[in-house]
């Protein structure tokens, strides 16, 4: 049975391999704390597990496929379980974001795909906090159905350019990662309303997007939900960072070498969907198990060596990046 990995034990624990593959990979919160070189302090990133984070400039607060509800479904232990019904904690949602009134209200969620790790909890969210939730059609029809009136979601398909308060949010075209036999967990698109889903298996992928926030200043994060990508849809973007997910194998072919190639080496890389979202957070998170360990230091060592330039931060829950 597999077990969730300690972060500070995957970066001790195996010796000279780990140690070149994790070279310089920050594992203390104080040097966490430190911006990005060329950063303005304008906005502070704050990741939420997952996919997932709170982003907050003087006139916007963005969530980005805020899942903040842990349950378990089998996956960490190997034993996924489809039929495992969904779950929203409000008290963990809340402990994570705030209160819903004064601070806690939301300019805008913005959705990269409907999996129940990327969008379980954004229609409690936007129930309590507002905001307009930006999504694709299959979002839009699922988050209907589970209670959010159809004037609060908005439908992209890719190409969007939306000013939100102080920044501009390009939408992009994306692709999911795959399973292990090539295809994607729970395909499919929702054309119309559906009864209110049930189980994870009830929330398919339902096409992907991902967001590059661009500032006043001109610099920009592209923050990807899934750990593939459509290269003609990236070419020519050159974020200052980009959020990369962990790809759970090997199927998508020379993934992160492809990815710095076609953003040009960006300053900065936050690698995301490690952690293990099924239980409680801990301090410091802990990696979901032994094979996302190993695949989150295969996906470092490859950044470094596609972009030896490109600095890598593992990031905390708590501490709030600088990356804009």
């Amino acid at each position: 049975m597999t077990r969730p990995v300690r972060r500070r034990t995957l970066l001790a624990a195996a010796g000279t391999a780990a140690a070149g593959a994790l070279a310089g990979t920050p594992p203390a919160l104080a040097t966490l704390r430190a911006p990005d070189a060329g950063a303005t302090g304008f906005a502070s990133f704050r990741w939420l597990g997952v996919a997932g984070w709170q982003i907050r400039t003087p006139g916007a607060h963005l969530l980005v496929d805020p899942y903040l509800t842990r349950f378990d479904t089998g996956l960490a232990r190997g034993r996924f379980t489809p039929t495992t019904g969904l779950t929203v904690d409000p008290t963990a949602v809340d402990a994570a974001l705030g209160p819903a009134d004064g601070a806690g209200r939301v300019t805008a969620t913005l959705v990269t795909h409907t999996h129940w790790d990327h969008f379980g909890d954004v229609p409690h969210i936007a129930g309590t906090r507002g905001g307009t939730v930006f999504t694709t059609l299959t979002g839009y029809h699922l988050a209907q159905s589970l209670g959010v009136a159809a004037s609060q979601v908005a439908v992209l398909k890719g190409g969007e350019e939306i000013v939100l308060g102080d920044l501009v949010v390009r939408a992009i075209r994306s692709l999911h990662s795959r399973s292990g036999n090539g295809g994607v967990l729970f395909p499919g698109v929702r054309h119309t309303v559906p009864p209110a889903p049930a189980t994870v298996a009830d929330l398919p992928e339902g096409d992907t997007l991902a967001y590059l926030l661009r500032a006043p200043s001109g610099r920009s994060v592209l923050l990807l939900g899934a750990s593939d990508f459509d290269d003609v849809s990236l070419r020519g973007l050159r974020p200052d960072a980009v959020a990369v997910p962990v790809p759970a194998n090997d199927v998508t072919s020379e993934y992160a070498a492809r990815l710095m190639d076609v953003l040009g080496g960006p300053r900065l890389v936050v690698p995301v969907h490690w952690d293990h979202f099924e239980a409680p957070p801990t301090d410091p998170p802990t990696v979901q198990d032994e094979k996302t360990a190993g695949q989150l230091r295969a996906t470092v060592s490859a950044i470094r060596r596609a972009s030896p330039r490109t600095r890598v931060v593992v990031p905390d829950y708590r501490t709030p990046l600088e990356l804009l």
